[in-house]
């Protein structure tokens, strides 16, 4: 039998690993939303530096794709049809989400309840979109994982990137003493976002300006880690997004420092709980570009080229 219209919708997969090219779009039958869930007409995607490496493969071993994939972690949108289990939403309500790693690049999608949470009402979706995964990973490597407490310092490297400008405001929100690595070129920028201190990464070596940090988050990876170890305090931590060299955890112990490893997890909770201090001006979110759907190659190819000030956005629907 024929499938109406109205039930299609077009979505933008991958085959096979690859560079930007194997990004294909389809149309395929929508979404049916199961009792826990919710289904979301998107109008706007979120685009995240795990998207492209997902696509060429990087994280195959630690996060292997079922293939066709569909990618992406964050939408904003409105609630299209409700799950028989779910009493917290309804159709009609504006919603942001993590939806998990993969699943987001499309038309309409379903996201557990549990992960959704009413959009900020002073952001546009495509603002909202923006926010879950970087967000979340900030709110989680500060407070879940890193503990960080008022008049402790932290250090937080790549801050005028998604998620370093989230842990930054946080931060600051908390009442800690923020250091921060940049680019000369996003100084003011992260000055204003609430950092303290601000280092050119190219022209300093932050390990000789920093001593006794309480918490490192280290979004950059490689030989700043190892660097990093040597800036915090005997029982300080370091919350790394990148996994790196194991080898350095024998310096960890030398130090008395703990190296804890982040990959976010969905909270609808806490996506609460973020929307009240955006809606409350504590918290703001960069958009560095916005591409219309489907063209998630050029959003890739922006986003792998790094130096973005803030988040790339696809816009589903015009708001």
């Amino acid at each position: 039998h024929e499938v109406s219209e109205m039930t299609m919708m077009r979505t933008v997969s991958i085959s096979e690993y690859g560079g930007p090219e194997v990004l294909k779009t389809h149309e395929v039958a929508r979404p049916i939303a199961a009792a826990d869930e919710l289904l979301i007409r998107v109008c706007a995607i979120g685009i995240n530096p795990i998207d492209w490496k997902l696509r060429e493969g990087y994280a195959k071993e630690r996060i292997p794709l079922e293939m066709p994939a569909i990618l992406g972690t964050d939408v904003s949108g409105i609630v299209e049809a409700v799950g028989d289990g779910v009493s917290d939403f309804k159709i009609g309500d504006a919603i942001f989400s993590m939806r998990g790693l993969s699943g987001a690049y499309a038309e309409f999608v379903t996201v557990k309840a549990i992960h959704a949470a009413h959009k900020p009402a002073t952001l546009t979706h495509v603002q909202a979109a923006s926010v879950p995964l970087a967000a979340l990973t900030a709110w989680q490597a500060m407070f879940d994982l890193g503990g960080l407490e008022r008049e402790q310092t932290v250090l937080v490297h790549a801050a005028a990137g998604g998620v370093g400008g989230f842990a930054v405001q946080l931060a600051k929100h908390t009442g800690a003493r923020i250091a921060a690595t940049t680019s000369a070129k996003n100084e003011r920028f992260v000055r204003e976002l609430g950092a303290d201190d601000v280092i050119d990464y190219r022209q300093h070596a932050f390990e000789e300006q920093l001593a006794d940090v309480d918490l490192v988050l280290d979004l950059v990876g490689g030989d700043t880690t190892a660097r990093s170890l040597d800036v915090l305090r005997p029982g300080g931590r370091l919350v790394r997004v990148v996994p790196g060299d194991e080898s350095i955890l024998d310096k960890a112990k030398k130090k008395n420092v703990t190296l804890l490893p982040i990959m976010a997890q969905p909270s609808g909770e806490q996506l609460q709980q973020i929307a009240a201090l955006i809606d409350a001006g504590h918290l703001h979110t960069t958009i560095a570009a916005t591409f219309p759907f489907p063209d998630f190659a050029a959003a890739h190819e922006m986003s792998k080229a790094g130096r973005t000030r803030g988040k790339i956005v696809v816009e589903v629907v015009k708001t």
